[in-house]
């Protein structure tokens, strides 16, 4: 009897500690309909950071800027048919992504462009990023298979990462190691698990494809930690997880910013 009592306390334990962990993940259920709009514009962005790549294998100072003017364009594109809360939160996370890359590329040196610049496509092409991250994780296939869709990013992202500090690599990868980890408590405690899940397949194709062509390299020894990190790191895709939180956490309060001022603007002209 003892033992039965123990074992309901630790299942009650689980349960409870499952639903606190699963609190912010859709329910899974079938009734969620398939809208074009989100599988377009994470076709167009897989695309295009495709093409991207192929362009970037002979790349010059110019052809970069002609490579942004197009993500611009593109990207003001697929923002017609969003509400007024994802554009701002595109727009944060343009702003905070460029700022970011400034400070880790150019100052710290814990990546460097071909041309040891920031180039043109990347404000713009964070946008479409972050606008893809949050197309598909609205998407019925997200929506409806939440669990499945889980595991398997924990489980290749975990295979990666854990190969990384294994000592078969010729490069050892313990930022990227960390940096799986602090995606796991993002997964947990962050209020959009599903958009940081889906941020994981466009942020892998697109680090994997822009070293591979050699448009930017990690370097090896993280400038800040001292740790060896691979090119690029297997945890990469939580830096774009922090940008995608920091725009949904500061849409709102940027929208009742605006409220507020215009209020005041209309109110002290008339």
């Amino acid at each position: 009897m003892q033992s039965c009592t123990s074992t309901n306390r630790t299942l009650s334990w689980f349960l409870q500690l499952e639903r606190i962990a699963l609190r912010h993940f859709p329910q899974g259920t079938n009734t969620e309909g398939h809208r074009i709009r989100d599988y377009l514009i994470a076709g167009i962005t897989f695309l295009c950071v495709g093409l991207s790549s192929l362009f970037e294998m002979s790349a010059s100072v110019e052809r970069q800027y002609l490579l942004g003017t197009f993500a611009w364009v593109f990207l003001a594109a697929l923002l017609l048919g969003e509400n007024t809360e994802t554009r701002v939160q595109v727009a944060i996370a343009v702003i905070f992504a460029t700022v970011g890359e400034h400070f880790a590329s150019i100052y710290m040196g814990g990546y460097t462009y071909r041309f040891e610049n920031v180039p043109a496509y990347v404000p713009p092409g964070h946008g479409m990023v972050y606008l893809t991250a949050v197309a598909m994780a609205r998407s019925g296939l997200f929506i409806r298979h939440p669990k499945k869709i889980t595991l398997f990013v924990i489980g290749v992202w975990g295979a990666w990462s854990i190969w990384g500090v294994s000592g078969y690599p010729e490069r050892g990868d313990a930022v990227g190691a960390l940096l799986f980890s602090i995606f796991l408590v993002w997964l947990l405690i962050g209020r959009s698990p599903m958009v940081y899940l889906a941020a994981f397949f466009i942020t892998t194709w697109l680090e994997l494809l822009g070293t591979a062509v050699g448009a930017w390299h990690w370097a090896a020894i993280d400038p800040l930690l001292g740790w060896p990190q691979g090119n690029p790191p297997s945890g990469v895709g939580a830096w774009y997880c922090l940008v995608d939180a920091v725009a949904i956490g500061g849409a709102g309060p940027t929208l009742r910013f605006g409220q507020r001022l215009y209020n005041k603007l209309r109110y002290s002209v008339v």
